[in-house]
């Protein structure tokens, strides 16, 4: 590519300085392709290197990045994806990964060196800027309604207008109006407006909603930045239980800071995908969404991806400090996930399943510094060969098996680092078992390309016993010794500041514990170092889990 080649959505690629080390390694070698930056969100840049050869899988892609003209800083390397193929999709080799934690509306310079010993080593510069905030235009005008008059007002509104609804009930409509970048139309909410019905905003841009009650639904097929902010949103079987969705492609959503309650029951006829559960909390497909600080309770699935031929362009989306409460299937179904999707510091309470990948097509897929407790079945569901997930700093206390994946079906390339992970006694739930307190149980894990290690396994029967791969394990010792898993550590749940019950009767609904490290426990500096995921640590190394010792809980759910 030529230096200052212009790249999707509005990075660039600046060349190869030095040039490429073409080598003597034949097959061995690494041919790159382009780089590409698709679909920056607030906080995330994915970024996307194609290439060929490399037949001994040894190159990798190390990062750097800073705001435009700033400090270098180092981020997590790229991961390495094979091409393959799974569930009618496909995909070809590519280093693929993201630069985490990023400041909103902000340029950034990344530095990309891919080094291979036999031949391909070269380092590449892009430049990409994350999204703003979603804002009004500067000076809005702000058009008084009321429900008598909201149809004439809405039929003539402009790019840039905010339309204030005023006390009183408004019946559900389609939206048929657009706004523009930096002049969106603005439907906002005040005390006593209520919306009765579904609002529709079909191939609609540049619309916000903001501080709406509704008793419906919400959706925004093929619209392109859609922003969904501070409303209140009770689901209606009328509208298939369903909250704030898109059921067709749509890019670049913001839905941020929501209260959105469904109809389901927790109880155990509830439980699973044929239990008696109902509608999608928050439903997305397409790329480049962000789903923050909501709080989803009483699904079947809080927070989704569409799923097969429903699947469209599933990749750089954001699913970040939700609180998540009492639904009866995935708490989080990052299914179906193309690459690049981050699921960070979510918050799950009981949940039948916390988080899952059914099936990741190649990855990278992210779950990194969520905190689960009381997932009844399981707290990671990689299923349908599920290939290229991620789990950096989760922590899980859960019935049975502490990690327990039983796909029945290859779960490849697989990679965890300082998670926390704690079971018990186990039973069956509506026909689900969660297992009988196993601290892995990885039988269907292809061992080969996949890597787990640091990690924090524990159970409260007592025993440290498992499966990983074809081995099997009943020590601490011959975990150590017969995996990856050289630098686990043993816990149990005495590594909690606070006094923790174990979660014996899932059916309870507990109240979402505090799950901070006590100073001083087995936990504390056992981790490994992850560029971009750990920056900040304090001690000898980072914590295992979701928090460090001694820091601050971070907002799940609304801001105030």
């Amino acid at each position: 590519m030529d230096a200052g080649t212009l790249l999707p959505d509005g990075g660039t690629d600046a060349g190869s300085p030095g040039g490429t080390d073409a080598g003597t390694g034949g097959a061995n070698a690494t041919v790159a392709g382009a780089v590409s930056v698709p679909y920056p969100t607030l906080h995330h840049l994915t970024v996307e290197w194609p290439f060929s050869g490399d037949a001994n899988a040894n190159g990798v892609v190390t990062v750097r990045y800073r705001p435009t003209g700033g400090m270098w800083r180092d981020s997590m390397p790229l991961r390495r994806v094979p091409a393959g193929d799974n569930e009618g999709f496909s995909w070809g080799s590519r280093h693929s990964g993201s630069v985490f934690e990023l400041q909103p509306g902000t340029a950034y310079e990344l530095e990309l060196t891919l080094t291979d010993p036999e031949g391909g080593t070269l380092t590449r510069t892009v430049s990409a800027t994350t999204r703003a905030v979603p804002a009004p235009m500067v000076g809005a005008p702000v058009k008084a309604v009321t429900p008598a008059t909201f149809t004439t007002v809405a039929a003539s509104a402009q790019p840039g207008d905010i339309l204030q609804l005023g006390a009183g009930t408004y019946s559900g409509f389609d939206w048929s109006r657009s706004g523009a970048a930096g002049r969106p139309i603005v439907i906002r909410g005040t005390t006593g407006a209520v919306v009765n019905g579904q609002i529709n905003l079909f191939n609609r841009s540049y619309v916000h909603l903001d501080g709406l009650t509704v008793n419906g639904r919400i959706r925004f097929n093929g619209s392109n930045h859609i922003a969904i902010t501070r409303c209140t949103l009770n689901a209606s079987s009328t509208y298939g239980g369903d909250g704030i969705v898109t059921f067709l492609r749509a890019e670049n959503a913001y839905i941020a800071d929501n209260v959105v309650t469904g109809l389901t029951a927790w109880a155990e006829s509830s439980l699973g995908v044929d239990g008696d559960n109902l509608g999608e909390g928050i439903a997305v497909t397409g790329p480049g969404h962000v789903i923050l600080h909501n709080r989803v309770a009483g699904f079947r699935d809080g927070i989704s991806l569409l799923e097969d031929d429903e699947a469209a362009d599933q990749f750089s989306i954001d699913i970040l400090n939700n609180d998540l409460d009492g639904n009866a299937d995935d708490g989080i179904e990052a299914d179906f996930c193309f690459h690049n999707c981050r699921i960070l510091r979510n918050r799950l309470s009981n949940n039948f399943i916390a988080l899952s990948s059914q099936p990741g097509l190649g990855g990278p897929t992210y779950f990194v510094r969520n905190a689960v407790y009381n997932a009844v079945h399981l707290a990671f569901k990689l299923y349908r060969g599920s290939s290229g997930d991620v789990l950096l700093h989760n922590t899980v206390v859960k019935n049975g098996d502490a990690l327990g994946i039983y796909a029945g079906r290859p779960v490849g390339r697989l990679y965890t680092r300082n998670n926390l992970f704690i079971g018990g006694p186990g039973a069956s739930f509506n026909g689900y078992s969660s297992g009988s307190g196993r601290v892995l149980a990885l039988a269907d894990l292809v061992t080969s390309g996949s890597s787990m290690d640091h990690d924090g396994l524990g159970s409260t029967t007592g025993t440290f016993t498992g499966t990983w791969g074809g081995a099997s394990f009943n020590s601490l010792g011959s975990l150590r010794a017969n995996t990856t898993e050289q630098h686990a550590v043993q816990v149990d749940l005495g590594v909690f500041a606070a006094t923790l019950a174990y979660p014996a009767a899932p059916m309870t609904r507990y109240a979402a514990p505090d799950l901070r490290l006590r100073a001083g426990s087995a936990a504390e500096n056992a981790g490994q170092v992850i560029p971009g995921i750990t920056d900040g640590f304090s001690g000898g190394a980072p914590d295992l889990g979701a928090y460090e010792a001694g820091a601050a809980l971070p907002v799940y759910g609304p801001r105030p």
